[in-house]
C-alpha cells in the first residue's frame, strides 16, 4: 500500500510539475533562514554561510525517484565543478531524515542532504507544492543573505553542470 501510495504521488509530482511554480520570493529578497538536519546527522542553517560563502540550496521532490535519483548522481559525480566556487551545495527534501540517509547511502552523496519532515522551511521557500512535496527548485543564496538566482527549470542529468555555469554566470569567485 504504501509503495502504491509512493507511486500515485511521484506520477502526480511529474504530470502536473509544469504548472507548479516556485516561489513568492523574488531575487534580492532576504533568503528564510533554516536549521535543518543532514544525513550526515549535523544540523546546517543559513547564517553559518553568511559572510563567508555562496550557498547552493536545491529542493527535490522525493528520495528514491528517477529524477532526484538522476539529479543526486550528477551532484556526486561532478560536484568538483562546483567546488572549484566560494559556494556550498546542498540538497534539501520533505522527506524523512531515515528516508535521506537511506537515499544518500545509496547514491554515495558527499554533500548535504537536508530533511524537513515539518515542511516549515519548504513553506517559507514557497517551495510547497499540492500534493504536499517540495518542487525541483534551486536557490542561489549571496553571502549577505540575499537571494541571487531562483532556478525553476532544471535538468537533473546536467544539475551540477548547470549550477557551476551559474554560478561563474553570477560572478562567484574561484576558490
Amino acid at each position: 500500500m504504501i509503495k502504491l501510495t509512493k507511486i500515485l504521488i511521484v506520477s502526480l509530482i511529474l504530470t502536473c510539475s509544469a504548472y507548479v511554480q516556485a516561489s513568492d520570493l523574488k531575487v534580492g529578497d532576504k533568503a528564510p533562514d533554516f536549521k535543518l538536519q543532514s544525513t550526515n546527522g549535523e544540523f546546517y542553517q543559513l547564517k553559518d554561510y553568511l559572510g563567508k560563502q555562496t550557498l547552493v540550496l536545491a529542493w527535490y521532490p522525493m528520495a528514491n525517484t528517477r529524477g532526484c535519483t538522476l539529479e543526486c548522481r550528477s551532484l556526486v559525480q561532478k560536484g568538483h565543478l562546483i567546488r572549484e566556487y566560494n559556494a556550498a551545495y546542498m540538497m534539501a527534501s520533505v522527506d524523512d531524515l531515515e528516508d535521506n540517509q537511506d537515499f544518500a547511502k545509496k547514491q554515495k552523496a558527499d554533500f548535504p542532504m537536508l530533511s524537513d519532515p515539518t515542511k516549515e522551511t519548504a513553506k517559507a521557500y514557497d517551495v510547497l507544492n499540492f500534493v504536499r512535496v517540495a518542487s525541483r527548485v534551486t536557490f542561489y543564496i549571496g553571502e549577505d543573505g540575499t537571494i541571487l538566482k531562483i532556478d525553476e527549470d532544471i535538468n537533473a542529468e546536467t544539475a551540477a553542470e548547470d549550477i557551476a555555469a551559474t554560478l561563474k554566470q553570477l560572478g562567484i569567485e574561484k576558490q
